[in-house]
């Protein structure tokens, strides 16, 4: 049996694929802060799951509880890391960005060097991250979260550079949403929202698929390319 271990399974997202793993024969460990949520996931197959409360944010928590949670799966395959956290602020509140920064910059730090390092122990291993096609290029309405994904995309690059170099079979892949219909989807006049499920079984297909990189849904591929190559003097106007 395949062991999973999936960062900020309380809803949306990472609920979807905790659901899928298990519907595919997983044994997974899931995470987040809220009990009661993880708690209600796994009340529908008490047997898939193994729960660990904890806020990434915390570090020297999160990385005692990845350890608990690996030896108690009996080892691990894959690790998706699926928390993260952004809001609206144009009046650049320091306190919003700093949420932002300890969750999506620190918190994501230390949970991909611990399963980037578990992973190159044991010489083999799949890391997922949800990154954000946000983080292809600044913003004026969230500048810490667009800036904090970029982080991600280039972490994860590095990560699978770093890989590559080891020789081993670990799999980097970097996930890279548009806008899906959670609480994460803020503002007014967004398009282009996408339902859990179809966004759920996209990543599920490059998971298996061991993609480097893969836009979800894959319409957001075309937003990733005109957002590339729309000139500086066009987008600061925007």
């Amino acid at each position: 049996m395949k062991k999973a271990i999936i960062i900020g399974a309380t809803s949306g997202i990472g609920k979807g694929l905790a659901e899928q793993l298990v519907s595919k024969g997983y044994k997974v460990g899931i995470t987040g802060r809220r009990t009661n949520l993880l708690e209600q996931l796994q009340s529908e197959k008490p047997e898939a799951y193994l729960i660990k409360t904890f806020d990434v944010c915390d570090t020297p928590t999160a990385i005692e509880r990845l350890n608990e949670l690996a030896l108690e799966l009996g080892g691990l395959d894959l690790l998706i890391l699926s928390s993260g956290t952004g809001d609206i602020n144009p009046e650049l509140d320091f306190a919003v960005e700093k949420r932002t920064i300890d969750t999506n910059i620190i918190g994501f730090t230390v949970v991909a060097d611990w399963a980037f390092n578990y992973f190159e122990t044991q010489k083999h291993g799949h890391l997922v991250a949800i990154s954000s096609v946000g983080g292809l290029r600044g913003s004026r309405h969230a500048p810490a979260y667009n800036a904090s994904k970029a982080y991600q995309i280039n972490y994860l690059e590095g990560l699978r550079q770093k890989a590559r170099k080891t020789g081993q079979q670990i799999t980097i892949t970097d996930i890279r949403p548009g806008l899906v219909d959670t609480a994460m989807a803020k503002g007014d006049g967004l398009f282009w929202v996408m339902p859990v499920p179809k966004v759920v079984s996209q990543i599920m297909n490059a998971i298996e698929k061991k993609k480097k990189v893969a836009y979800v849904t894959r319409r957001w591929r075309v937003i990733a390319s005109i957002m590339k190559r729309l000139p500086n003097r066009i987008f600061e106007k925007m």
